[in-house]
């Protein structure tokens, strides 16, 4: 079956069934199969916390968050089991990537992605367990699992003994209940003899009591005859037929091959006339066929033309989703370094109209005038201290000098 048989799809819109809208319910059972034998509950369920997944979980749509999450994060599992090294991804990473970096795993193992990118969105669907289905093969491949031979269950003899045994125990209860009625008929047969004997012994005896003369025959031959015809059912032998005796076996296989041979006589008439009928109604069909396929020849052309021109229009439009979905994943990239430019923008123009940064500087200055006006001030301070000590030290040294002046001059004068 091709990709697009499992997934759903069909090749043309003569080959629909009805099957066919239910298979990914079936490919997903087969998934979950797959998973188990790749022991995924161990693996890769106890890690994330999640309980094991349902046999429709991916067909059937309940959670879009939790299966997209799920279905992203089982994928890359996937992938790394295969022996590739790809990024888990996490809850709040951008879908779009997500699902390009699957798409482009899912395409380098050969697979054929004939859908838009957004069919994966959802999380679920027929396209989502078609990629998690070519990933879990991939992975089994990968690993090297391979089926073992079956293992056939012994045959249990005991049973098979016992059921003989039951069935011997069966043949010897019915053997016994025919000896025993047997014994019956035997015993009616000896009580009828010896009542004959009885009878025997009373006329002996009666004879025996009366003068010794000639014997002659009282009974009557028509009542002889009829105890006799009485007696005789008594009197027979009954042999016992022995199940195992290979003669009874014998005897039952001619049985069985002439009744085989009187119902072949009977149902070979019947089997003859139905071969009859059936090859008449055949050769109507193939005449009633031929009728048709010359009535439809013309339109049989025009369809295979139709056929042909389908194929290559589906091709087309293969080819041309392909680039689509190639420029599908260039403008998601390029709207995305488009939105990061926007915002770098809109950061620069509110710093540009921010009017803040101008008070500050404002505020500074006047700070910076304020303490140029105090450290003024403090210069005039200091500059006048200074020049009241430069004078003060002026005047005395003025007076020192004077002083010695006239030290000096009364020195002279005395001296003198």
């Amino acid at each position: 079956m091709s990709d697009e048989g499992r997934r759903g799809g069909v090749g043309e819109e003569g080959e629909v069934g009805p099957g066919q809208l239910f298979m990914h319910y079936v490919i997903m059972e087969d998934l979950i199969d797959k998973l188990k034998l790749l022991q995924y509950e161990e693996n890769f369920l106890k890690n994330l916390g999640f309980k094991p997944l349902s046999r429709h979980y991916f067909a059937i749509p309940t959670n879009p968050g939790e299966q997209f999450f799920l279905f992203t994060s089982l994928c890359g599992w996937l992938i790394n089991q295969s022996g590739k090294k790809f990024d888990m991804p996490e809850e709040y990473d951008d879908p779009n990537a997500t699902i390009s970096n699957i798409i482009t795993e899912v395409k380098a193992i050969g697979a054929s992605v004939d859908f838009p990118p957004a069919k994966l969105k959802p999380g679920c669907g027929e396209h989502c367990i078609y990629v998690v289905d070519k990933l879990a093969d991939d992975a089994l491949v990968k690993v090297g699992f391979k089926w073992d031979k079956p293992v056939y269950p012994e045959e249990e003899m005991e049973e098979e003994a016992a059921i003989e045994d039951d069935v011997e125990l069966t043949l010897e209860k019915v053997e016994d209940e025919i000896v025993e009625e047997d014994d019956i008929d035997e015993e009616e047969s000896f009580m009828d003899l010896e009542g004959l004997g009885n009878l025997q012994n009373k006329k002996e005896s009666n004879d025996n009591s009366r003068p010794e003369e000639i014997m002659l025959s009282k009974t009557d031959a028509n009542q002889w005859k009829l105890e006799v015809e009485r007696v005789t059912p008594s009197l027979k032998v009954h042999i016992r037929t022995d199940n195992k005796d290979w003669r009874t076996h014998v005897d039952q296989m001619h049985q069985h091959r002439d009744g085989i041979k009187s119902a072949l006589s009977e149902t070979k008439g019947h089997l003859d006339k139905l071969h009859k009928e059936i090859s008449r109604t055949l050769e109507k069909i193939s005449s009633r066929e031929k009728y048709i396929n010359n009535q439809l020849e013309h339109h049989l052309q025009e369809f295979r033309g139709v056929q042909d021109s389908l194929a290559e229009i589906k091709e087309q439009y293969r080819q041309a989703s392909g680039g689509v979905t190639e420029r599908t994943r260039n403008l998601a990239e390029i709207s995305e370094d488009l939105e990061r430019v926007k915002q770098e923008m809109e950061e620069r123009g509110s710093s540009m109209t921010d009017g803040s940064p101008l008070v500050k500087i404002k505020q500074a200055l006047q700070k910076l005038k304020n303490e140029v006006t105090q450290m003024d001030v403090r210069i005039g301070v200091l500059e006048h201290s200074l020049m009241q000590a430069k004078l003060r030290d002026k005047s005395n040294l003025q007076k020192d000098m004077n002083k010695t002046v006239e030290e000096d001059e009364g020195y002279n004068f005395n001296g003198y």
